[in-house]
């Protein structure tokens, strides 16, 4: 059996679905105002929204790969969810048969905060507006009457392999990166900031908290706020400020012999119940604690007394809220434990969206790589609300929204006045395709 393999006029039929909700949320609209265009308008064929969609919809698709730009700046499906009236590129002056742009174009968008002084660098990001506008955006999905709203700082590790300006070794990651600082609500990437490796995990959180609770503030006012983080976010300067702001916290203490004496006599009681009934045994405690000169006064820390085998584990975390209301057990397993979403989150953004593919020289260009991940994993993150809920995939990782709904081939067909597009019958997911079209145009027409 021979076969003949050809190429015709096809895409991916998920970009529609995030052309829609591109559309009812404004997103790169909003986007499109972050960056200072210079270029001359008598020869500027592509718009800032119609790049920063392009460069948007590529990621959550999977094309974390500027290179890929030269064969997709071809897609039709891809260009309608930019926003491109002629999709087929038949009316372009420079560059007909290609709607979308080049990567090189791209790229000097990307990069051009690097270059101020080059005549060829005339659309520039401005980082500092775009963390402004990605705090703007996260906070608008919050529920103004919530009650409870809990902040989540991170740091991660975006290895480098090659020498990007502000390259370090990290000791601990053992390896030349980067230090991002990436705070969640939830799933909601709220902020995203570049750091070097050189300086604490803490580096510069207090000023980010500051900004994110400032807008929490303003959008619930309400509600109770609460900061959660490991152990490397356990600094006085992080939780003195909270505590003057009326802020809570919850954060990871690592473990030393005086933590480790108060803990040893529920530590013996755990091993006398793991003894007795076998299996994993934890008991919680709760006491007063002051380092000898980091803290500025003592705070309530509950310790876990945990037996795993023949080891034990103990851990402890710090805390601002008062044991009345929350207990032990309460502050450890529910509220500290829940950081395992966040981290979840966290490995999105950065693997599934590219957000650790820091390629550029430049740092700035690649603070501006960061930032466009955070923006996508906001797009899906308002494609589950919206468009997946009560489906299959309201909780998928985007990499599984990816693979199972976004990425279904698509026939296009061009005509004078339409594109028609056609999707494949035996699709395995397109009822919750259409479910997720119907309720995207619904809440366009509504929200």
């Amino acid at each position: 059996m021979s076969w003949a393999v050809r190429f015709s006029r096809r895409g991916d039929g998920g970009e529609l679905l995030l052309r829609q909700l591109d559309q009812s949320i404004g997103l790169s609209r909003r986007l499109a105002g972050c960056f200072r265009d210079e270029r001359d308008a008598r020869f500027v064929e592509h718009s800032v929204e119609e790049l920063v969609a392009q460069r948007l919809v590529a990621l959550a698709l999977g094309y974390g790969d500027l290179n890929d730009h030269a064969d997709l700046r071809r897609d039709p499906v891809l260009a309608v969810a930019a926003g491109k009236i002629d999709p087929l590129g038949a009316q372009r002056v420079s560059d007909p048969g290609r709607a979308l742009a080049a990567p090189a174009t791209l790229q000097r968008m990307e990069t051009a905060i690097d270059h101020p002084a080059s005549r060829y660098h005339r659309l520039s990001a401005q980082p500092a507006l775009l963390r402004v506008q990605l705090l703007r955006e996260a906070v608008r999905t919050l529920d103004p009457k919530a009650r409870r709203v809990i902040i989540d700082p991170d740091a991660t590790d975006a290895r480098l392999h090659g020498q990007q300006q502000g390259r370090f070794f990290h000791g601990y990651y053992g390896d030349y990166c980067y230090l991002p600082l990436l705070i969640y609500i939830g799933d909601v990437p709220v902020w995203a900031e570049l750091r070097t490796a050189d300086g604490d995990a803490a580096r510069g959180v207090v000023p980010a908290v500051e900004a994110v609770v400032a807008a929490v503030r303003q959008r619930c006012p309400h509600a109770q706020i609460i900061v959660r983080g490991d152990s490397g976010f356990c600094r006085e300067e992080l939780m003195a400020w909270c505590e003057q702001h009326d802020v809570d916290f919850v954060l990871g203490l690592a473990r030393n012999a005086r933590l480790l004496e108060a803990l040893a006599p529920t530590l013996a009681v755990a091993r006398e119940r793991a003894a007795l009934c076998g299996g994993r045994t934890r008991e919680f405690t709760q006491f007063d604690y002051r380092t000898l000169d980091s803290w500025s006064r003592a705070r309530r820390v509950v310790g876990k007394a945990e037996i795993l085998g023949d080891k034990d584990n103990p851990r402890f975390v710090v805390t601002s809220l008062a044991a009345a209301v929350e207990p032990a057990d309460v502050v450890y397993e529910q509220l500290y434990c829940g950081r395992g979403d966040m981290e979840n989150a966290v490995k999105e953004h950065q693997l599934d969206l590219f957000g650790e593919r820091l390629s550029c020289a430049g740092f700035a260009s690649n603070e501006v790589r960061l930032l466009l991940a955070s923006f996508t994993q906001l797009l899906l993150e308002r494609l589950r609300v919206i468009g997946l809920r009560g489906t299959a995939l309201a909780q998928a990782t985007a990499g599984t929204i990816r693979v199972q709904l976004l990425k279904i081939a698509a026939h296009v067909t061009v005509s004078v006045r339409r594109v028609h597009v056609r999707l494949a019958t035996s699709f395995a997911r397109q009822n919750i395709f259409a479910q997720a079209h119907a309720q995207l145009l619904g809440w366009a027409e509504t929200g």
